[in-house]
């Protein structure tokens, strides 16, 4: 494909998209419906609903939070599979020893 037929996609930080949301919800109290909201906005109605999903109602040290808390959880997961992968080959190797007997 070339470039030009490529659909455009922005990356938005996380505090962007607070910015747009609330943006987007002060369109609504000013008596815009949704979709005229989220195009003066710039984002499609889906995005605005996932990221009101996502992200709605929480403040910057909330996210800020949140981000941490992934980041933490990522790091146990990749713990916990490397466990499994030790406990895995302890096995196999335990196995291998039994049958060698």
């Amino acid at each position: 494909m070339s470039k030009d037929t490529e659909t455009a996609r922005k990356l938005y930080s996380d505090e962007d998209i607070l910015k747009l949301l609330r943006e987007t919800e002060l369109h609504r109290a000013s008596g815009s419906d949704v979709s005229m909201a989220c195009r003066k906005a710039g984002v499609s109605d889906a995005t605005y609903y996932n990221w009101r999903n996502k992200i709605g109602g929480m403040g910057r040290s909330q996210l800020s939070e949140m981000k941490s808390l992934e980041r933490e959880n990522r790091r146990l997961q990749e713990i916990v599979a490397d466990l499994e992968l030790d406990k895995l080959i302890l096995k196999e190797s335990l196995d291998f020893l039994k049958l060698k007997e």
